[in-house]
């Protein structure tokens, strides 16, 4: 789920970065995919406003604890990938940090792990604010930012990679975020979770789509080369219309107020990257990765923003 490059999206190396400097590291962290991090916890925390529950201490936490588990989600997928031999100079994505020789792979290992321990201290933290369900999602997360590439049946190799995603940065990241505040679960939090996890899983299907010619030389079998590219732009189209339909359906019932649908103002730019997708191949999606990814970051801070107006 990579999307950013310094100056130009569409090209695939970034020759300026020097080897082992901090310029490479922060490019092994992908900033620009930190957005799919941040965007669902505002969205649980806005749920905590609308429902009284609002804390500020545990929302920074959850939220340093999120970026985090994004960044050693990263360097955990830059370092598998080039082992499993997906990652190569044919790949048409923005640079990786190791398949480039900017970072030694057992460099990027010890940098996964201090990350991954520091989100533990994040953790521990949280667990005092919010009780023991949180090292379940603490563990759990870890354990499946790792095998999303990485261990004996990697998840983002057999086709598991979109339901770990609408999972991971939808369900759980937006209904844990609520949790840690009222310190019970959410179902107004659940239903708010389900467009971020549609469009968190989008980011991917882009990512999936542009690769899917590699990933199959690569033995590496993503929904998109399962399904091919019609099937891979169907279910961007379905993703981004649940999306859509998850606000207004809040509306419709009575459980929001009219505050609620602001994230429909992102509509067009919807739209677009759906016409878009169904006529570009290759490198070009890079631009739409990266667009994609700005659609999650503005839907969430407009239904954030939205949800918050609502509270009483």
């Amino acid at each position: 789920m990579s999307r950013t490059e310094a100056v130009d999206v569409s090209r695939p190396l970034a020759p300026s970065v020097r080897p082992g400097s901090l310029a490479a590291w922060v490019l092994a962290a992908r900033p620009a995919t930190l957005a799919a991090a941040l965007a669902p916890v505002a969205v649980g925390s806005a749920c905590a406003v609308a429902q009284g529950t609002f804390r500020v201490g545990p929302a920074v936490a959850v939220a340093l604890g999120a970026l985090l588990l994004q960044v050693g989600a990263n360097f955990a997928n830059d370092v598998f990938d080039y082992e499993k031999g997906a990652d190569t100079a044919e790949r048409l994505g923005p640079t990786r940090a190791v398949q480039a020789g900017l970072i030694e792979p057992r460099a990027v290992r010890r940098g996964m792990w201090l990350v991954f321990g520091l989100a533990v201290l994040v953790g521990i933290y949280l667990t005092i604010e919010a009780g023991p369900a949180i090292v379940a999602v603490g563990v759990l997360s870890i354990l499946a930012a790792i095998a999303y590439t990485g261990g004996p049946y990697p998840l983002g190799y057999h086709g598991l990679g979109d339901v770990f995603v609408f999972l991971f940065f939808g369900v759980v990241a937006v209904t844990g975020s609520a949790f840690v505040h009222a310190r019970e679960l959410s179902w107004l939090a659940f239903l708010a979770s389900l467009p971020m996890g549609a469009l968190s899983t989008a980011i991917l299907v882009v990512n999936n789509l542009r690769d899917r010619e590699t990933d199959a030389r690569a033995g590496k079998r993503t929904l998109a080369v399962r399904l091919g590219r019609r099937g891979a732009l169907f279910e961007y189209g379905l993703l981004l219309a649940l999306a859509y339909a998850v606000p207004i359906g809040l509306v419709v019932s009575g459980v929001l107020g009219t505050t609620a649908l602001l994230p429909l103002l992102t509509a067009p730019l919807g739209v677009h990257l759906v016409l878009r997708l169904a006529r570009e191949e290759g490198r070009a999606l890079n631009v739409r990765l990266v667009q994609t990814a700005r659609l999650l970051l503005v839907f969430g801070v407009s239904f954030a923003v939205g949800i918050a107006l609502d509270a009483p």
